[in-house]
């Protein structure tokens, strides 16, 4: 059994940086898209960061991101992953910025799961966001895990989208996801994080390993 890997995704706070870095998160992340309610500016970011400098890996979140955007934002914070939603070439990001380029992207049908990386290094499956929706993702929202069962995972994948601590060992079970990335569900209210939420549910992962595949 393979230890399932978890991200804590939209930290904005001190207390929330520091439960998931405590708590043993494999990755964090910073939400640099202005809509969101976990948005972060560089600065705010780089403070947080700068907490535990040796820390796990740093994720950024982009939305259409142009190269100048992501320029703007490694002059002032170091991050590891660039996490990108949008019609972008991660080839080519991974080229200019020589960072990791996971690439996200909402599905509802077992026909629209994605059979090749498309230049990325990873990719993020949630659902397709509600129709009224102004962001991409992070909108506490799931999807039937059941259309994965049989899905052929082109490479490293994690799964996101509404996931908690009362759900994401069966989302594992269902999945047979390498990893989980988590924003909504470990908040009080929308954008406010709750470290006591943040450690319990990377306990719950810690606690499930991924099966071999879906049932």
């Amino acid at each position: 059994m393979t230890a399932v890997l978890v991200k804590i995704c939209g930290l904005n706070t001190e207390a929330a940086f520091d439960a998931a870095v405590a708590a043993g998160a494999d990755w964090v992340g910073f939400a640099f898209f202005p809509p969101s309610p976990r948005f972060v500016t560089p600065t705010r970011a780089a403070a947080l960061s700068a907490r535990l400098p040796d820390g796990p890996p740093r994720v950024g979140l982009f939305v259409d991101p142009t190269d100048a955007a992501i320029a703007e934002v490694l002059k002032t914070v170091s991050l590891d992953v660039l996490q990108i939603y949008g019609a972008v070439d991660p080839a080519a990001l991974r080229a200019r910025f020589g960072r990791t380029v996971w690439r996200a992207a909402g599905f509802s049908a077992a026909t629209d799961l994605p059979g090749k990386l498309g230049g990325a290094d990873a990719l993020l499956i949630e659902a397709k966001p509600p129709k009224d929706a102004t962001r991409p993702g992070g909108n506490a929202v799931s999807f039937d895990w059941r259309i994965m069962h049989g899905w052929a995972a082109p490479g490293p994948w994690l799964l996101a989208g509404g996931l908690t601590v009362k759900n994401v060992a069966e989302a594992i079970r269902q999945t047979g996801a390498p990893a989980v990335d988590v924003s909504s569900g470990v908040e009080s209210a929308p954008g406010v994080k709750d470290p006591d939420l943040i450690r319990a549910f990377v306990a719950e992962v810690r606690r499930r390993s991924a099966p071999s595949g879906p049932d």
